[in-house]
């Protein structure tokens, strides 16, 4: 006798390791195979700008774009209590990075002092803590200006700002710890 919502299918109990097979092989066949060269070229563009490339190909395999700017709040560059400078390490590494850097602000820091620093092309306001998500939204949209959402990365520090990637669309977020973790 059949138990509602049974399909009337093979019992999932035995054969774990068949299906397990099945499942691999499936997966296999799915993802497609890199010629070499696409494989350097991408290593090359992780490398290029400062991430793993676990990192790198994990946000493109997600988003199924390049990233052509980051996104850096104020926490995660550890703009707080009156410090406006980057340290010099953390300016090193944005310097070296090719695509742009842009700062998100978080009051009461303003967005001049943190725009001083030649590592970052730009600095705006980032969204107020308690903000609705429309406003979030409409908050990084400006910030982001005519680039795309979906290939902009956010590095950020707190867990409220992970939320933002959500109301901005954006690629995704990358812990501060880990993007400025020593290689």
């Amino acid at each position: 006798m059949d138990l509602i919502g049974h399909n009337g299918g093979p019992s999932l109990e035995p054969g774990l390791a068949w299906r397990a097979h099945c499942w691999t092989a499936a997966r296999a066949r799915l993802l497609p195979v890199l010629p070499i060269e696409v494989v350097r070229m991408r290593v090359k563009r992780a490398r290029d700008l400062g991430l793993e490339y676990k990192t790198y190909a994990s946000v493109r395999a997600a988003t199924g774009h390049d990233l052509v700017a980051f996104l850096f709040s104020s926490n995660a560059l550890r703009l707080v209590r009156g410090r406006v400078e980057i340290a010099p390490d953390q300016a090193e590494k944005l310097l070296a990075m090719d695509c742009t850097r842009i700062g998100l602000a978080t009051a009461p820091l303003q967005p001049e002092a943190m725009a001083r620093n030649v590592a970052l092309q730009a600095a705006h306001a980032a969204p107020f803590a308690l903000a609705s998500f429309a406003e979030t939204r409409d908050v990084l949209r400006k910030a982001l200006g005519k680039l795309p959402s979906d290939r902009v990365l956010l590095v950020g520090d707190l867990p409220l700002e992970r939320d933002w990637c959500a109301a901005g669309r954006l690629a995704g977020y990358l812990p501060a710890a880990q993007f400025f973790a020593p290689a």
